[in-house]
């Protein structure tokens, strides 16, 4: 099955030469027009049906530096797995291309598949606009996109049209300096550990202090670096920083704070040199348009019924689908190009069933969720679900009549 497959033979980003191989085959198996490496190992998928619109599906090949620890007999092996559902992504999209591709008297226009690698750096979208997605495929009417997310499998879940679904980000690397030396002499030295731990205190008051109440915005710091062993002081401490919210100047605010921040407690601990604060990433929220999202809501409400389609809050979760809107008009001077982004459930009835909590949140929150070791989807109904959500999605925009 080739979603087993790519689940046991996990690529994380920049490295994805297996799996693209994998949907470019397929792809082209189905009468697809495959062009492969682009942007990296992305793979491009055209399917010409006459007169029409043009519609692209797009997928994520890359895997997390996870060891997964689910028990699944088809588990992955090593320290990477797609711990946020990408494998499932990319059987979904290819199980509606091969639904579209077999089905082609019922809808005319073109059809995308985008396989796009680095999407957990940050990096995939840009570079497949930037090797020149548009300009070499055409500019699509409407990009399609779903995730997994820790609801029911069997259920998808909207936003609000012309509101965030997910936030934008900065990543951000500190490196904050010390003067190393012998931990039985710390009287001698500058211990940049030390200093790492006071700008971590102090940042947890940040986003209070700078955004306003009604501004959602978070601060995560995930990784710190430093020293080999217990009697050196290090001469450096780094750690990685991710800032979210919903709006730029926002995340810009807070970046600015944490340059603040991490330039003060360096010169209060005699740091010997600056702090260094760099963004090595950034993604901008993604916000469904209006028009696609309330025809594709309605087009799922129909096929799985009302009371499988629910409504999506906003999460701090991040990506970097946006740019296929706003990237397609900043470098090649299109119109923004309008986006479709939703979720789909992974929980399948005997994990729900084994699940502990009061309530509905409760349940949900005892899942292994996504980017987790036990993050386990239920494949016998989340992918069925998944692939009829985005053959679904894609025939609402592939039969209607082209703008003029």
């Amino acid at each position: 099955m080739f979603a087993l497959d790519l689940h046991q033979h996990p690529e994380l980003s920049g490295s994805e030469v297996r799996t693209a191989a994998c949907l470019a085959d397929a792809l082209e198996a189905e009468g697809f027009d495959v062009t492969r490496n682009m942007g990296g190992h992305g793979v491009v998928g055209v399917l010409a049906n006459g007169t029409g619109r043009r519609v692209m599906l797009r997928t994520e090949l890359d895997a997390l530096p996870v060891e997964e620890k689910t028990g699944l007999p088809y588990s992955a092996v090593g320290v990477q797995a797609h711990a946020c559902g990408h494998d499932l992504h990319i059987a979904a999209v290819l199980g509606a291309a091969a639904l579209l591709a077999r089905s082609m008297k019922h809808w005319q226009g073109t059809l995308v598949v985008v396989g796009q690698p680095a999407e957990e750096t940050l990096s995939g979208a840009r570079a497949l606009l930037e090797d020149g997605l548009y300009a070499r495929f055409g500019r699509p009417d409407v990009v399609l996109a779903q995730h997994s997310a820790p609801l029911l499998a069997g259920m998808v879940a909207h936003g609000e049209g012309g509101a965030p679904v997910l936030a934008g980000s900065a990543g951000l690397e500190v490196t904050l300096h010390g003067r190393g030396g012998h931990a039985g002499a710390s009287h001698l030295s500058v211990n940049p550990v030390m200093t790492a731990a006071s700008v971590a205190l102090k940042l947890q008051s940040v986003v209070e202090h700078v955004c306003g109440p009604a501004e959602a915005a978070s601060l995560t710091i995930g990784s710190l670096h430093a020293g080999l062993r217990n009697n050196i002081i290090p001469d450096k401490a780094t750690m990685g920083i991710s800032v979210r919210g919903y709006s730029q100047a926002t995340i810009d605010r807070v970046v600015a704070a944490v340059r603040q921040v991490a330039g003060d407690e360096a010169a209060a601990s005699g740091s010997p040199r600056p702090a260094d604060v760099s963004v090595v990433s950034r993604s901008v929220a993604t916000i469904p348009d209006r028009v696609p999202t309330a025809q594709i809501r309605q087009a799922h409400r129909e096929a799985f019924g009302v009371e499988r389609v629910m409504q999506w809050a906003p999460s701090m979760a991040t990506e970097d689908f946006a740019l296929y809107g706003e990237a397609g008009r900043t470098i090649h001077g299109y119109e923004r190009v309008p986006l479709c982004y939703w979720m789909f459930g992974t929980v399948g009835p005997r994990q729900w069933a084994e699940t502990t909590g009061s309530n509905v949140s409760e349940r949900l929150a005892s899942i292994p969720p996504n980017h987790s070791p036990g993050f386990a989807p239920h494949l016998p109904t989340a992918l069925p679900a998944a692939t009829a959500a985005m053959a679904i999605a894609a025939l609402t925009q592939l039969t209607q009549v082209p703008s003029t």
